[in-house]
């Protein structure tokens, strides 16, 4: 594979992290950004080790195929990472998450086709996993296990309802063509933020340090660091053995295991008890049965008391704790 990689969604958690580790490993970047004008976007970026010669601004929007093409001309791989984020309550699904989500998924994979590219890894989510409350009692959930539609459309959940049709959609298009698609499906991202802007998993950390009792029993599954999220897409570009799901979680656990850990590590901050069982029908697992498709590509997961002190951290050296 040659060494020119689009990554969509450059300038996010995830996304800032991917084009780090690229950097460091040779490769040129043609990074795609919503607003190019935007030095949110782009300053921290500007500013890793390489960038000046290795690295290339895209304005991209989802729904424009023509801007999606423009950005991954000349490139062997793409990790497209963009797509909206929105967890809470949402007032037009359609417009804010769904279409972006599902056709903008199709449009990058169309549009990587066309331009010759080898293999596109997308980043799903553990919320194409779950909620599946239908799942078997003693059957750990993993790559096999998706998302109940229903359930979800029932309660309102629209994230996990995008990423799924988003990822079955991936899927569709790469049976129906026969492209290299592979995809990475994190859990809950957490360390050291690049943006200045925070992330949705990073403020429900904030959360946590500020006593707070959700227990988002349909989002939660386990987490990642940013770092090990980022890499993961990298050896699933770079590896020709990756092929599917790969689940990316440092072990499986319930909401109420990471919020003890941080009442646990820092004592100082007024985090809630929350009930053991946060996750209804989750069975917790060890990293190596949780994420074992991705450990054997050679990725070696952050332990969770290292994801939180990087994330505390962070979040403290940004004044958001």
């Amino acid at each position: 594979m040659s060494k020119v990689v689009c990554v969509t969604g450059a300038s996010g958690a995830i996304g800032s992290w991917v084009v780090l580790l690229l950097l460091q490993r040779g490769y040129t970047v043609h990074a795609t950004v919503q607003d190019i004008k935007d030095e949110n976007e782009t300053k921290h970026l500007e500013e890793m080790e390489g960038a000046k010669s290795h690295l290339h601004f895209f304005e991209m929007d989802l729904l424009d195929i023509d801007s999606i093409a423009a950005a991954i001309k000349g490139c062997s791989g793409v990790i497209h990472l963009a797509c909206p984020n929105i967890i809470g309550q949402v007032e037009d699904p359609e417009k804010q998450i769904l279409e972006p989500a599902i056709k903008g998924t199709v449009n990058v994979l169309k549009a990587a086709k066309e331009a010759g590219v080898e293999r596109v890894v997308a980043t799903s989510s553990i919320s194409s996993i779950m909620p599946s409350p239908n799942w078997p009692a003693d059957k750990i959930k993993g790559e096999e296990c998706w998302t109940d539609l229903e359930y979800c459309k029932q309660k309102g959940l629209y994230y996990p309802i995008a990423k799924t049709l988003a990822e079955k959609a991936g899927w569709d298009f790469a049976k129906e063509t026969g492209f290299d698609v592979v995809m990475i499906n994190p859990g809950t991202a957490l360390g050291p933020l690049l943006p200045p802007r925070i992330n949705s998993s990073m403020a429900v950390l904030v959360s946590v340090l500020k006593g707070g009792k959700e227990t988002y029993e349909d989002f939660f599954m386990g987490t990642a660091h940013f770092k090990d999220i980022a890499l993961a897409h990298i050896l699933a570009l770079e590896n020709k053995k990756a092929a599917g799901r790969h689940l990316c979680v440092e072990s499986i656990r319930h909401f109420s295991d990471l919020v003890d850990k941080v009442a646990e590590l820092y004592p100082e901050y007024d985090v809630a008890k929350l009930p053991k069982d946060t996750q209804p029908g989750l069975l917790r697992a060890s990293g190596k049965d949780a994420s074992k498709k991705l450990i054997d590509l050679g990725l070696e997961f952050t332990p969770v008391e290292q994801i939180i002190k990087d994330a505390v951290e962070s979040l403290k050296s940004r004044g958001y704790v």
